[in-house]
C-alpha cells in the first residue's frame, strides 16, 4: 500500500489535498482482486491459486487445507511481459498451468504469446509442455497450446491442442510438414509425447468428453488473401478412431448455427447454443451418427449463456441464463439441492457458483458473491457438511459498506424500455445527485447484477451510477441486439444518451453534474454520446475506446480475423457518422482518456487521434497512457491512478 502512495502522489502533485481526501478509495476499489484463479488437487487436500504482486505481476500458491498452513509460493512471473494466467492439478502433486504475455513484435506493434508449464507442487521440476521451435522450424509460433483434458484417474498425463510448425533444412533431407492444430497426449513428467489428433492448419477448436477421447473439431478455412472466413465448420468422430463427419456450421457475426460447447459421455452426445425462436438456447445433438437434435432449455425473454460443467471431467450438471439476475437450471438433482442448501447458508451472498471438484465430487471449492459484497471463496466438504471460509476476492474492500444495486427500466424517446442496473450513494437522498451513465464494452456484451469495481468506486465517491443494457446489448435475442452495436451504433448511443435523461426525469440526477463513462465499447459510447448530444454530458471519460470505425478495420489488417472484423463493423455512411476522432468540433464537454500503449482490443492510436482532433478543435482534453499495458489494465497502481484522476477531474468539471 505504501509503494502505491508513493507512486500516486508523484503523479498527483498539482491535487494534494483532494489526493488526500479520495486515496484510500481509489487505492482500495483499483486493487486487483486478491485470487485470479483457483483449483482444487483431484483427493481435495490442496488448492492452487493465483495471487497478483506488484504491477501485472502475480503468483500461484499452494495450500494445504489441513490445518492452517501457510500459502506457498510455487511459481512468479514478473509481469514484464509475462504473467500466469492460470493452474491445474494434473495429479496430487503435479500442477499445469499457462503463462500469458502482451509484448512488442519486430514492427512494434502489441501480439499475445502463452506458453504451458508443468511443475510439481512445491515448484520444482518445472518444465515446458508447449512445441518448440528450432532453427529448422519455418516461423515461431506464438500459441503454445491449451489444456484439453485432465485425464482423470491417469497419473500426471494431460491432453493438449498445440500448434505444430513445419519444419525444413536447406541442403538436408530433414524435414516435417506435420503443420497446424493438433491433439497430444504428453506426460508432464517425461514429456513422452503422442500424437492422438493429427495437426490440421485449419483446424481451431478441439472438444472432449471429458475422458480422454477427442469427440469434436471445429475447423476455420481461410479465403482471399489469406483471411479467415466467417464460418467455422464443426466436425465429430463416434469413437478415437472413427473418421471425422459434419456436425454443423456457425457464423459469428449474425451468429448463426450449432455452437457446441460440451460432450457427456453417458448421453453420447454434445451440448451447444443454437437459435430458437430468436434467441439462443440450449440443445443437444447425438454423436451416435444418427445426430439427433434436442432442446433441452430456452428462455422466453433472454439468451442462455451456455452449460454449467463441474469437475476434472467437465461433467455438465446445469445451464444458464440471466435476466435482471444470474440464474442456473440444475439437470442433477443433487447439485439442485445442494445450491439450494448453501444459499441458505450464506443468504448475504446470492450469486453462487461451483468453481472446481475433487475427483469423486465430495469436495468443491465454491465462489459466493452480491451487488455490495465483492465476493468470498469457500470449501465445502460434502460427506462432513462442513463449510470453510478460503479466501476473500477483494481484501482491500473488507472494511468498506458497499452501495446496493437496484433493477430499473428506462424508457427510451421511442417507448423502448431499456434495462439498467442503478447504484446510489449509501445514505443519500437519491435525489439531486452528481451522476454517472456507464455503457458497458463489448459491443457484444451486457452488465448484470452484482459487485461491479467501477461502479461501485464512484458510487462510494457520491455519484449515482446507470448501467444500461441498451439496444445492441447481448443476451437478449435478436432483436435486441439489431445488427450491432457499431452498424446501429445510433441506436445504442440514444439509448444511452436516453439513460442519463431519464436520471434527470426522476429527480435522481443534477442536469448540471451528469458525467457518462465508459471503457472500450463504453468509451466509445461516451465519445460519440458526447458528439450527438453534447449539451447532456457536462463530463466524459473513456478508457480505452473505439474512436474511429474505419481505424478499427484498419487495426485488424495484419490479423486473420480482418475480414469478420470488417465484415462486423460493416461499410457505408455509418462508419464516418459514427466516429468521435472526426466530429471532434461538435464536442462541449472536457474530455478524460486513458489507454494502454499494449492494447491488443483496441490500438492506443484511437485515443491519440481523439486527442489530436480535441486539441485541433480547441476542446479540453487530456490523455494518459499507460506503458506496457493491456486494454485491461491489469495493474492496481494503474486502475488506482485512474480511479483517483478521474474522480478529480470529474469533480472539476462538474464543478463539485
Amino acid at each position: 500500500m505504501k509503494k502505491i502512495l508513493i507512486f500516486v502522489a508523484l503523479v498527483l502533485l498539482s491535487s494534494k489535498s483532494v489526493l488526500a481526501q479520495s486515496f484510500n478509495a481509489s487505492a482500495a476499489f483499483g486493487a486487483r482482486e486478491d485470487v485470479e484463479d483457483v483449483s482444487l488437487s483431484p483427493d481435495g487436500s490442496k488448492v492452487v491459486y493465483i495471487a497478483p504482486g506488484k504491477g501485472q505481476a502475480n503468483a500461484a500458491f499452494v495450500v494445504d487445507l489441513a490445518g492452517n498452513a501457510v500459502p506457498r509460493k510455487i511459481m512468479e512471473s514478473s509481469g514484464k511481459p509475462e504473467r500466469i494466467a492460470g493452474c491445474n492439478w494434473v495429479s496430487n502433486t503435479r500442477l499445469v498451468c499457462n503463462v500469458y504475455a502482451v509484448l512488442t513484435d519486430l514492427n512494434q506493434d502489441a501480439t499475445a504469446m502463452n506458453r504451458v508449464f508443468a511443475l510439481d507442487s512445491d515448484g520444482s521440476n518445472l518444465k515446458m509442455l508447449s512445441t518448440r521451435q528450432n532453427n529448422r522450424s519455418l516461423y515461431t509460433s506464438r500459441y503454445g497450446g491449451e489444456l484439453i483434458d485432465l485425464l482423470p484417474g491417469t497419473e500426471n498425463a494431460v491432453l493438449m491442442s498445440r500448434w505444430h510448425v513445419e519444419e525444413n533444412s536447406i541442403g538436408s533431407r530433414v524435414t516435417d510438414d506435420h503443420h497446424g492444430l493438433g491433439v497430444d497426449r504428453l506426460d508432464t513428467q517425461t514429456l513422452t509425447t503422442k500424437r492422438v489428433v493429427s495437426a490440421d492448419p485449419n483446424a481451431s477448436f478441439y472438444l472432449t468428453d471429458g475422458l480422454g477421447t477427442v469427440r469434436v473439431a471445429g475447423f476455420s478455412r481461410s479465403g482471399a488473401g489469406g483471411y479467415l472466413e466467417d464460418k467455422t465448420k464443426f466436425s465429430y468422430r463416434i469413437d478415437a478412431k472413427g473418421k471425422w463427419q459434419d456436425l454443423s456450421e456457425y457464423q459469428s457475426i449474425n451468429r448463426i448455427g450449432f455452437y457446441p460447447q460440451a460432450v457427456d459421455p453417458t448421453l453420447n452426445a454434445v451440448y451447444g447454443t443454437e437459435k430458437h425462436q430468436g434467441r439462443d438456447a440450449l440443445f443437444r445433438i447425438a454423436l451416435d451418427g444418427s445426430l439427433t437434435k434436442t432442446l433441452v432449455y430456452a428462455h422466453p425473454e433472454v439468451d442462455v449463456d451456455g452449460v454449467i460443467s463441474l469437475g476434472r471431467k467437465q461433467r455438465v450438471i446445469g445451464v444458464r441464463y440471466t435476466t435482471e439476475k444470474r440464474h442456473i437450471v440444475y439437470f442433477d438433482p443433487e447439485m439442485a439441492k445442494l445450491a439450494s442448501a448453501l444459499g441458505k447458508a450464506i443468504p448475504h451472498l446470492p450469486l453462487i457458483y461451483f468453481m472446481g471438484a475433487s475427483e469423486d465430487e465430495q469436495q468443491l471449492i465454491i465462489y459466493a458473491s452480491s451487488d455490495n459484497h465483492p465476493g468470498q471463496y469457500y470449501h465445502f466438504n460434502r460427506k462432513t457438511k462442513e463449510l470453510n471460509e478460503l479466501f476473500p476476492a477483494r481484501a482491500a474492500l473488507a472494511k468498506t459498506t458497499l452501495a446496493t444495486v437496484t433493477t430499473v427500466k428506462v424508457k427510451a424517446a421511442d417507448g423502448a424500455s431499456i434495462p439498467a442496473y442503478l447504484t446510489l450513494p449509501l445514505g443519500s437522498s437519491g435525489k439531486g445527485l452528481p451522476a454517472i451513465v456507464m455503457p458497458h464494452g463489448g459491443p457484444s456484451a451486457r452488465d448484470e447484477w452484482g459487485f461491479d469495481w467501477l461502479a461501485q468506486f464512484y458510487a462510494n465517491r457520491g455519484y449515482a451510477v446507470i448501467q444500461p443494457n441498451f439496444r445492441g446489448s447481448a443476451g437478449y435475442g435478436d432483436a435486441w441486439f439489431n445488427v450491432n452495436g457499431f452498424q446501429s451504433w445510433k441506436i445504442a448511443v440514444d439509448d444511452i444518451a436516453d439513460s442519463g435523461r431519464w436520471l434527470v426525469a426522476q429527480g435522481i440526477a443534477d442536469p448540471k453534474k451528469l458525467a457518462i463513462v465508459g471503457w472500450s465499447y463504453g468509451g466509445y459510447a461516451a465519445l460519440q454520446a458526447g458528439v450527438t448530444v453534447p449539451d447532456l454530458f457536462k463530463a466524459i471519460v473513456a478508457i480505452a475506446p473505439v474512436t474511429d470505425l474505419a481505424a478499427l478495420k484498419e487495426d485488424s489488417l495484419r490479423y486473420a480475423d480482418h475480414r469478420i472484423v470488417a465484415d462486423y463493423v460493416g461499410s457505408g455512411p455509418h462508419v464516418a457518422a459514427g466516429s468521435p476522432a472526426r466530429h471532434a468540433e461538435r464536442m462541449k464537454a472536457p474530455v478524460l482518456l486513458f489507454h494502454g500503449d499494449l492494447d491488443l482490443n483496441v490500438n492506443i492510436r484511437h485515443s491519440r487521434m481523439m486527442e489530436d482532433a480535441l486539441r485541433d478543435a480547441r476542446k479540453p482534453v487530456e490523455l494518459i497512457t499507460f506503458k506496457e499495458r493491456d486494454h485491461h489494465l491489469v495493474d492496481s497502481e494503474a486502475r488506482t491512478w485512474v480511479l483517483g484522476k478521474s474522480e478529480m477531474f470529474l469533480k472539476s468539471a462538474l464543478g463539485r
